[in-house]
């Protein structure tokens, strides 16, 4: 057997050739390999080590690092390898499976851009910022280097496009999370919850994993003009189911089931003969309700209005108007409260209805009454 029969076979590669290589060197901008059965070393630039920006060639390869590359330039004393395109090529396979299947996996933020983040994927994948989070988002400096969970909503491998949803994620959990709690939720429960968004209409509350509306109407006993004026963001509250709506996907709540009602405690409050100032709310034809709690409306009949006779409230009271009442009943199961106006105003008809002596009966003495009824005596 001859000499160079004993040699071993070196090849000579070409551009396009795959080549199994291992790092022997790592410069500031370049990385020195030994390629196998190849009788001239391989380097690769800085620009052809990964999809991504890199500012030193050591932040994307270490010495005894053995690597698939491709041949990119053949020069007389070296090969010039890329490992980004053997990277993208491998990539692009694994990525369109995933993309098919709607696969949802793990991968760090490399880098924070405008408009969006960047995720090294083999190749560069981007997360849009609307993409990012189910929620406005101010500033995304803390989400580099943070391992997120993505899905693939777009891909074009002819124009090296890869867009990325961390969005997609959390809106498909809450989804889950959604059915779930809608299947095991019922009317009449009372729940934790917290307020997460105040609208005109009202305030939306998570209940675990899933948000369900109090209406303003169901905030308060009290009349609610703002939702704001009794509930802020982030505030822990306890809510009592009202209905759920599994077709569309509604959960009606309301706080003031679960608050103490205006009538509780109204016997102690408003025990009988207790003097309350009031508002008048409404005039009937039969009298006056007026509120004398929030929430808290009393009946003055209209013969407990004044100690004149009227024939309708309206001649001696207007709705808005503060009065004094006394209490003549309250009865806090049935929520009935008897009022009075006319026991708290002295009686001044009392002149007008007593016997008027005539006018020259004014005066008289009372021996001369007394005389008068000696004579008839006798």
């Amino acid at each position: 057997m001859t000499e160079d029969m004993n040699q071993v076979e070196v090849n000579n590669y070409e551009i396009g050739d795959r080549v199994k290589a291992k790092v022997t060197k790592v410069e500031e901008k370049q990385v020195i390999v030994d390629v196998e059965n190849s009788k001239t070393d391989g380097i690769i630039p800085i620009s052809e080590l990964s999809s991504l920006h890199v500012e030193k060639a050591s932040d994307a390869a270490n010495e005894g690092d053995e690597l698939e590359l491709e041949v990119i330039k053949v020069e007389e004393d070296a090969l010039i390898l890329s490992k980004r395109k053997i990277d993208a090529l491998n990539a692009w396979e694994d990525l369109e499976k995933r993309f098919q299947s709607q696969e949802v996996f793990e991968a760090e933020v490399k880098d924070v851009v405008k408009g969006g983040l960047v995720v090294d994927l083999g190749v560069r994948g981007f997360v849009p910022a609307s993409l990012v989070e189910d929620y406005f988002v101010e500033d995304f400096a803390d989400y580099k280097g943070k391992t997120m969970t993505f899905k693939i909503v777009e891909l074009d491998r002819e124009v090296n496009r890869l867009i990325l949803s961390h969005r997609a994620v959390v809106q498909d959990e809450k989804g889950k999370k959604k059915q779930e709690v809608l299947g095991n939720i019922q009317a009449g429960q009372v729940l934790d919850g917290t307020v997460q968004r105040i609208t005109d209409f009202g305030a939306f509350i998570d209940i675990g994993g899933v948000d369900g509306l109090v209406h303003i109407s169901q905030l308060s006993h009290e009349h609610v003009e703002k939702a704001s004026d009794v509930v802020t963001e982030g505030q822990q509250v306890k809510v009592k189911v009202l209905s759920v709506d599994m077709d569309n996907e509604r959960i009606s709540l309301s706080i003031k089931e679960t608050l103490p009602g205006p009538w509780s405690g109204v016997a102690e409050k408003a025990s009988r003969g207790t003097e309350l100032e009031g508002q008048v709310k409404r005039l009937v034809s039969f009298g006056a309700f007026v509120e004398v709690f929030p929430g808290v409306e009393g009946l003055v009949h209209i013969s407990q209005i004044s100690h004149k006779h009227i024939a309708t409230p309206n001649e001696v009271l207007k709705e808005g108007q503060t009065v004094k009442v006394k209490v003549l009943d309250v009865n806090e199961n049935e929520q009935r409260l008897s009022l009075s106006i006319k026991e708290l105003q002295e009686n001044d008809s009392y002149e007008e209805t007593n016997y008027q002596l005539p006018e020259e009966s004014k005066g008289f003495q009372l021996g001369e009454m007394i005389g008068d009824k000696l004579k008839d005596y006798k």
